[in-house]
């Protein structure tokens, strides 16, 4: 298992996943992370939904659906590449927000929250071997999208985590200066 801080410091989306995927236990890990996102109020503002096997070839049927509705325009090609989208990884990771009404933590604060679920879901990933990249796109802001999954009014989709096991080597990242993003007040 790699050391903490390294994990952070070299993490980076995988766009190209292949089987396997992690096993029960292994996910078990990923969702016990994302768990411990921080959490204002107590809230739990996530949920997660698995989808693997041949669920994977639903989902795809619900992103093409989606879009053929958002777009009457969506060339076969298109459809057929939504529809395929799932089946790029062994698992997809749906993360929701589930936005609830608190005098002290406001929306925005509780769908961060759920960014933060979905970001350490993806560490425990690849603290375990395996490599995952977020993905959004319209379908993850499609009302129809997060209906189809069963979504009640107050969720929305944060992202599709897609895990499996890295294809080819890591893409490499610019190097960024902490001089650039960084300065005292």
């Amino acid at each position: 298992m790699p050391d903490a801080l390294e994990l952070l410091l070299k993490r980076n989306s995988a766009p190209k996943l292949t089987a396997p995927g992690p096993e029960a236990e292994a996910l078990a890990m990923i969702l016990a992370a994302g768990l411990r996102a921080p959490d204002h109020a107590w809230l739990t503002p996530w949920r997660f939904l698995t989808v693997k096997g041949e669920r994977r070839n639903a989902l795809g049927e619900v992103l093409a659906q989606a879009l053929a509705e958002r777009d009457p325009t969506a060339t076969p090609a298109a459809l057929d590449k939504a529809r395929q989208a799932p089946l790029r990884a062994p698992l997809v990771i749906v993360v929701m927000a589930v936005i609830q009404e608190h005098p002290k933590v406001p929306p925005v604060e509780q769908r961060l929250s759920a960014g933060c679920a979905a970001q350490a879901m993806m560490l425990a990933a690849e603290a375990q071997g395996y490599a995952a990249i977020w993905r959004t796109g319209d379908a993850a802001f499609d009302r129809r999208v997060v209906d189809a999954l069963g979504g009640a009014e107050n969720e929305e989709i944060v992202g599709f985590i897609y895990v499996g096991t890295r294809a080819g080597p890591s893409k490499p990242l610019p190097a960024r200066e902490i001089e650039d993003y960084v300065s005292d007040w």
